[in-house]
């Protein structure tokens, strides 16, 4: 096999981060992310949903209405369960590859866990304080952010 036959690390990882969000409920917004260390190990991977033992069959999903009655204060982000998820003591040093830019809560869960470099694919809320805010707190505590490049072949999951 020629080496131009292989993915890259970043579509291959970022493949994984797309596959996760497939195990969203979420009716608007699949996102997933993968967190690797520095040598390429897989540590953890999330997905946005409700949080352990909430059914997410019973929570709403809506994106308007009342504080309550949408999914807003309740789903726990794909980044923040990646880093819950995993069963190590730090991050220090780790990709996070996610499908959609970090929101500032969860600017604030990777910087804490100690990951040092953001992966993203889609910046959809771009311009909006949150991402504003997270793109400062990321930027002042020395975390890189890249958009996703896709170069290469296209990676297509099919089951």
């Amino acid at each position: 096999m020629k080496r131009e036959d292989y993915i890259s690390w970043d579509q291959y990882f970022m493949g994984i981060a797309i596959f996760s969000a497939q195990r969203s409920k979420d009716p608007s917004t699949q996102v997933g992310a993968c967190i690797v260390s520095e040598d390429n190990k897989i540590l953890s991977v999330g997905y946005n949903g409700m949080p352990q033992n909430c059914n997410d069959d019973v929570f709403p999903w809506e994106r308007s209405g009342s504080a309550l009655e949408t999914k807003y204060m309740f789903v726990c982000h794909a980044e923040l369960n990646a880093i819950l998820n995993y069963r190590g003591a730090r991050l220090d040093g780790s990709r996070l590859y996610v499908t959609l830019f970090p929101c500032n809560e969860c600017a604030k869960a990777i910087i804490q866990s100690g990951i040092k470099e953001v992966i993203y694919g889609d910046n959809k809320y771009d311009g909006t304080d949150s991402v504003e805010a997270s793109k400062k707190m990321l930027a002042a505590a020395g975390v890189k952010c890249r958009r996703y490049e896709h170069l290469g072949r296209k990676i297509e999951f099919s089951l």
